[in-house]
């Protein structure tokens, strides 16, 4: 995945220089009458985007021009792999560590391609590693965010609750953490509300339990949604709802993408990741509308709506996770769709009971170029969470605000001191733009990274 990333230039490297419309008339001002003739001929402005090769005598490429409008933004750099002839580039002038690390991060993106069932032919040009980039964490990100856009891409014929949470014992293996799976009617006594989801597909429900680091490090706990398929179960989703329900467990694919990156960089932390696996599946043992669950926190739930799932599971695997008291504790979620109704496709939502925990989250965000929204906690829709005939209900009664009932109704599993944020992502692209193709995307893994480096290591 790293292949058109390279530590060695050579005599036919090719200078690659950025700039934008301010920068190129500058840059022009030091140029020789030929190379401003030339640029003028091929009408290269420097917008986002742009590319111009500059020719020697001999007729060979002498430098590349690039036009990107935020030199520290990777998506600028992420067609270049296949916009550019196949060559080795330098950046040039040699640029500083953000500017080096992102370009480093957008190219080596800008070559994903998911090849599992068919062959893609594709050639890229090589970018010479910038001398200030931090190659151990760009290859880090790069790895992640590639395993989470994998996991999700993966249909759920191969990738079902058995195989999502042996990605996590694989993750356990390669970084000396332990991984411990509960699986099917053992979870009824510590996780019955995943149990309950999960009960009726083809694989039993499972629950991946993945410890690493030392125990004297702060305690961060990271949750996510591992319904690897949501028929809706007997409250069935409609055909073109149903459609790209494989990409269900893009919260489990993203916190796994995010607990690659910290034990690979060997952060002071002692990581934990918590994914239950299930299938929200049609059959004899599915659960019932009004159907009354039994959780972890001792809390009984009524069932309004079968394809409210992922807030079942997610209660359990929260409750276990904040029985801990960890200094943080995360989940991300394929969880809504009206988070997308509010904010669309391509940007998080996040919710947080700490107004500090939600700044520092978005302004983590806001630094990597990959943004989350903060939504509230508004406390007056909870009462449409009460149930006659349990202590909660799973949905509410109307078709408002589902976003914020949803967290409100995870918020009732974690204590109110626990410093707790929960991010509902699409977990998908449904469009391709440079670097980040149609398919599974690992939304808010840059962001959750960079407050974790800031919290932990700042000096990395």
């Amino acid at each position: 995945m790293l292949e058109s990333l390279t530590p060695n230039a050579s005599k036919s490297t090719i200078p690659l220089t950025a700039l934008n419309r301010k920068s190129l008339a500058v840059w022009l001002k030091k140029q020789p009458a030929r190379v401003k003739r030339w640029i003028q001929s091929t009408e290269f402005t420097g917008a986002d985007g742009e590319t111009c090769l500059i020719p020697a005598a001999d007729g060979n490429v002498t430098r590349a021009l690039v036009g990107i409008s935020t030199v520290e933004d990777p998506w600028g750099y992420a067609g270049l792999p296949t916009l550019l002839p196949q060559a080795r580039y330098r950046l040039d002038p040699a640029p500083e560590a953000a500017q080096a690390n992102a370009a480093a991060l957008g190219w080596a993106l800008g070559t994903y391609r998911f090849t599992r069932y068919k062959k893609v032919e594709a050639n890229f040009a090589t970018l010479v590693w910038p001398e200030a980039c931090d190659r151990a964490r760009v290859s880090a990100l790069v790895e992640g965010i590639w395993l989470c856009r994998d996991l999700i891409n993966t249909p759920a014929e191969h990738m079902g609750p058995s195989e999502l949470v042996a990605e996590g014992q694989r993750l356990a293996q390669k970084h000396g953490a332990k991984a411990k799976i509960l699986k099917g009617e053992k979870q009824l006594e510590g996780f019955p509300s995943v149990y309950a989801v999960g009960r009726a597909a083809a694989q039993p429900p499972h629950l991946l339990d993945l410890v690493w680091g030392n125990e004297k490090h702060p305690k961060v706990t990271l949750v996510g949604k591992g319904v690897i398929f949501d028929s809706g179960g007997l409250d069935l989703k409609p055909a073109a709802n149903m459609k790209l329900m494989k990409k269900d467990m893009g919260g489990a694919a993203l916190v796994l993408g995010v607990a690659h990156v910290v034990m690979s960089l060997k952060w002071p932390i002692r990581l934990r990741v918590l994914v239950p696996a299930v299938e929200n599946a049609i059959g004899p043992h599915a659960m019932r509308p009004l159907d009354v669950l039994a959780t972890r926190k001792g809390l009984t739930v009524e069932v309004g709506n079968t394809d409210a799932e992922g807030r079942l599971i997610l209660s359990d695997a929260l409750t276990a996770g904040d029985e801990e008291q960890p200094e943080l504790l995360i989940d991300a979620a394929t969880l809504t769709g009206a988070a997308r109704t509010a904010l669309g496709t391509a940007l998080p939502a996040l919710f947080s009971n700490h107004d500090e925990t939600a700044n520092e989250l978005l302004a983590a965000g806001l630094a990597t170029r990959d943004p989350l929204w903060r939504l509230p906690l508004h406390q007056p829709y909870a009462k449409q969470l009460d149930s006659n005939v349990a202590d909660l209900c799973n949905v509410t009664n109307d078709a408002y605000g589902g976003a914020i009932t949803a967290a409100l109704f995870l918020e009732r599993f974690v204590s109110p001191t626990t410093h707790w944020a929960h991010i509902d992502t699409m977990g998908w692209n449904l469009e391709t733009r440079p670097g980040r193709p149609s398919g599974g995307e690992a939304f808010a893994l840059r962001a959750l990274v960079e407050l974790l480096r800031r919290r932990y290591a700042p000096s990395v």
